[in-house]
């Protein structure tokens, strides 16, 4: 089966785990550290002694699923306005992007992104059910988008505890609202 690659960053990476796994067409999910320079782990790149964002690795099949609603999907969970972070996880690691690594996928996630910056007054988080209300997000720079679409220049899974991390601990406290995203989902 023939699958292509793509790199998303927002938040927890933990979390964006859990959002992807269940989707049809996605293949495999890992967690990890995009664009770091250097061998990184998880306490140089969350102290930021290390500058690398993290994100996961999303593989799909195309025939099944496709960049624009992986995309849909990465920026109902994630606010593409809010500067740095989701809910408790701040800091320039947890920002939002998309990052590609074949450059045919540039002119349709640069499209994507174009689009969300251009569309209309922002509604605010949580609004859509996906998200909570972020105390953190300053409604002045709800037009200002944040989200970064650049090139994969590197990829390092995280250590083998972070991988499935959700999975293996589902008590943990989450940003996202999981039974609302199921349910708008519908996978």
């Amino acid at each position: 089966m023939y699958t292509k690659k793509i790199y998303f960053s927002g938040g927890d990476f933990h979390e964006l785990q859990a959002v992807f796994l269940p989707v049809p067409g996605v293949t495999a999910v890992r967690t990890g550290y995009i664009n770091g320079e250097g061998d990184v782990d998880f306490p140089a790149v969350a102290s930021g002694r290390v500058k690398a964002y993290m994100g996961v690795e999303i593989a799909y099949n195309p025939k099944k699923m496709d960049i624009s609603q992986l995309m849909d999907l990465l920026f109902g969970v994630v606010n593409p306005y809010v500067p740095d972070g989701q809910g408790k996880a701040r800091g320039a690691m947890y920002r939002a992007g998309v990052f590609y690594g074949d450059a045919e996928d540039e002119p349709q996630v640069q499209l994507h992104l174009n689009f969300i910056a251009n569309r209309g007054k922002v509604p605010a988080a949580g609004t859509a059910g996906l998200i909570v209300n972020d105390p953190n997000s300053n409604p002045k720079q709800a037009r200002q988008l944040w989200a970064l679409a650049k090139p994969l220049q590197r990829f390092q899974p995280a250590e083998a505890e972070h991988q499935d991390y959700l999975i293996r601990h589902p008590e943990t406290e989450t940003y996202i609202d999981f039974e609302k995203l199921r349910a708008y989902v519908r996978f």
